[in-house]
């Protein structure tokens, strides 16, 4: 009898969690971005036979039930808890964690794509840059320097530096592994941090031919906290955010920057973008097709065109004491066959092309 007590309160309380989920699914209304994984999530799929008779209609259902989810966030963490420290599985979804720092693994190195990213700067070059100082360096992930002394796999950073340097035309290659560690990256996001790279910023104008030393400037630090990172939603674990500094002075402070995409001009650091989708935002606002930052107390004339991913934000400024005008350029939002309508390739220019390897190894986001 007590048996039979226990077996219906068993199965009456299973029912009311199970029709409790369903009936808040159906309540709360769906959300269009998860700012823990930084993306937008899959909505409501449109209805028709085609896709229903296809099959593809439910599969499209089972995606948006799976993004919109009550508790999603939490049960992505318990399922981190039970991979990292129940079944002491080295990554959860790729996702490893080695002394506090947060990466991802890239393993599977697309020469393809190395190949096809080499074409498109010898095109570029062949277009417009014929006869300038051109230079080309490539940024390593953070993986390059904890995953194989912790037995992760990771992307095979000097097969690219050696395809890229086999391949590319007429540029300087600017060899930045050694100048990097683990440390001058964020823990919890890809991107390394603007205070560890003056020592970047100075290589890069060093063999570009620029007398001036980042290093030589005095800076002021200005602290957000807390700063999460890219890879805090993609853990789904309780960790300790960290500060984002950037560096200032009088000369990042009187640049002007233009955005050719909204015909407006706005600051090198938008603070306001720090609690945004994207906290990275606050350098150079973020991503932007073309954009160029004017120094009109730099002692000399000299501009430099950047081609650049989102690295190419934070460290951008600290290059700014070299040159009256830095033009950012970022091929994943911008043709190449539409540069000369923004830009006079006639003047004498410095030209920097600086990539991540996961661009390289994806590089036909390039347009």
């Amino acid at each position: 009898m007590k048996s039979n007590i226990k077996n219906t309160i068993v199965s009456a309380a299973f029912i009311m969690i199970i029709f409790g989920f369903m009936l808040a699914n159906i309540i709360i209304p769906d959300k269009e971005f998860s700012f823990s994984e930084r993306r937008r999530l899959i909505r409501v799929p449109d209805f028709s036979v085609d896709k229903l008779l296809r099959g593809n209609l439910v599969d499209e259902y089972e995606k948006y039930i799976l993004d919109q989810f009550v508790l999603r966030d939490a049960f992505r963490s318990v399922k981190a808890v039970g991979k990292y420290y129940v079944f002491n599985q080295k990554d959860n979804n790729n996702i490893y964690i080695v002394n506090g720092i947060v990466e991802k693994m890239e393993y599977k190195l697309n020469e393809k794509s190395v190949l096809n990213a080499a074409d498109k700067l010898n095109k570029i070059y062949e277009k417009y840059l014929i006869g300038k100082n051109v230079s080309f360096a490539i940024i390593p992930n953070k993986g390059y320097y904890i995953a194989a002394e912790n037995g992760y796999l990771d992307i095979d950073y000097d097969r690219i530096a050696e395809l890229m340097k086999q391949n590319i035309k007429n540029m300087e290659y600017v060899d930045l592994s050694d100048a990097l560690t683990a440390e001058d990256y964020y823990r919890l996001d890809i991107h390394w941090r603007q205070e560890k790279i003056i020592k970047i910023a100075d290589l890069l104008l060093k063999e570009m031919g620029n007398d001036t030393k980042a290093s030589d400037s005095v800076y002021t630090e200005k602290k957000l906290y807390p700063f999460y990172g890219s890879y805090y939603g993609h853990a789904a674990l309780k960790l300790e955010p960290e500060d984002m500094i950037y560096l200032t002075n009088s000369t990042i402070e009187d640049a002007v920057v233009f955005d050719y995409q909204t015909n407006s001009y706005g600051k090198v650091y938008e603070d306001d973008l720090f609690n945004g989708t994207d906290s990275y935002d606050v350098f150079l606002s973020g991503a932007k097709s073309l954009i160029t930052i004017y120094n009109e107390g730099c002692k000399n004339d000299k501009e430099l065109l950047l081609f650049r991913d989102s690295f190419g934000s934070s460290i951008a400024p600290l290059m700014l004491e070299g040159y009256s005008k830095i033009t950012l350029v970022d091929l994943r939002y911008i043709s190449a066959d539409l540069l000369e309508k923004y830009i006079d390739f006639s003047q004498e220019q410095d030209v920097l092309f600086l990539y991540n390897t996961q661009i390289l190894n994806n590089s036909s986001m390039l347009k």
